[in-house]
């Protein structure tokens, strides 16, 4: 189902019209480190890894077992992400059940890392997750299921690129103007009361929107708000801001050559006598998070 993923791409070859440029993964920036959630079903860990390591910050894979049993310790990291995936193939609804095995083992860890100076990501089926929890939208620290992330409303997994726009300042943003990036999800649609949604839109907790190509709103309009979500709502933030869902997969594109028309983008800069960049503009988010404990 990632038939978006291109392993293949990014290797830093000169391309045979224009030189590829830009800089190799930097080595860390910060002494923290970030746990990446890993399980049955789970299938973004390695990616977002190697965002986190582009970007500067060191991480560990650490599957949910291990916490159960204490081997690994949740409170020795500062960033904690849910990667995208299908957890335990979402048989009892989408992130349902790694979210029970999160409540009903770690939910006091969880609750302490929260209270600390400490970052959540969701990304997909993390988002899912977020969701089941009640760490988004989290308002007054209530940790209640107050929205819901339901099938597309075509009907069908949507697995391609769309592109998003950020909507408030925060420090998941800062510096984006667009992120173009896949999606692979068959619950997506997001939706909450219209109390909710006053409530996000006051506290300037809607992070990402999908958009036109052009940065315009999608106003709803398939493909380019591909599973009907309310007010092409792509990602929160809780009202504290320190966790994010989101739906789509930067990490899933981090070089310009995973970029679904980079062939195009390189042949206009070839044309213009510029050099072609290496990583894609996605990896600023990543770095946005990374900034955030330097």
């Amino acid at each position: 189902m990632n038939a978006e993923k291109n392993r293949d791409a990014g290797t830093g070859r000169e391309a045979q019209t224009g030189k590829v440029k830009g800089t190799p993964p930097q080595k860390s920036r910060t002494g923290e480190r970030a746990l990446i959630m890993s399980g049955y079903g789970i299938n973004s860990e390695m990616e977002t890894q190697e965002a986190l390591a582009r970007a500067g910050m060191n991480s560990d894979i650490v599957h949910i077992n291990d916490l159960i049993s204490e081997r690994k310790q949740m409170s020795d990291y500062r960033l904690l992400i849910f990667p995208g995936g299908f957890s335990y193939g979402d048989d009892t609804g989408a992130g349902n059940a790694y979210a029970n095995r999160i409540r009903n083992n770690l939910w006091r860890d969880l609750e302490k890392f929260i209270q600390g100076d400490n970052l959540v990501l969701g990304i997909c089926n993390g988002f899912q997750i977020l969701v089941n929890l009640g760490l988004v939208p989290a308002f007054d620290h209530t940790f209640e299921r107050s929205i819901a992330l339901m099938p597309n409303q075509i009907g069908v997994l949507e697995c391609r690129f769309i592109t998003l726009r950020p909507v408030s300042d925060n420090l998941w943003s800062k510096g984006i103007e667009r992120i173009y990036c896949p999606i692979s999800h068959g619950e997506g649609n997001f939706f909450c009361s219209d109390e909710i949604l006053h409530r996000l839109k006051k506290k300037n907790m809607i992070a990402f929107q999908y958009c036109h190509a052009d940065g315009s709103p999608a106003n709803g309009e398939y493909p380019d708000n591909p599973n009907g979500s309310v007010l092409d709502i792509a990602g929160i933030t809780s009202e504290d801001g320190k966790v994010l869902g989101l739906m789509p997969h930067p990490e899933r594109a981090m070089e310009f050559t995973n970029l679904y028309d980079w062939p195009i983008q390189k042949e206009k800069l070839r044309r213009m006598g510029m050099d072609l960049p290496e990583e894609s503009p996605n990896l600023q988010f990543f770095k946005n998070i990374v900034r955030n404990f330097c």
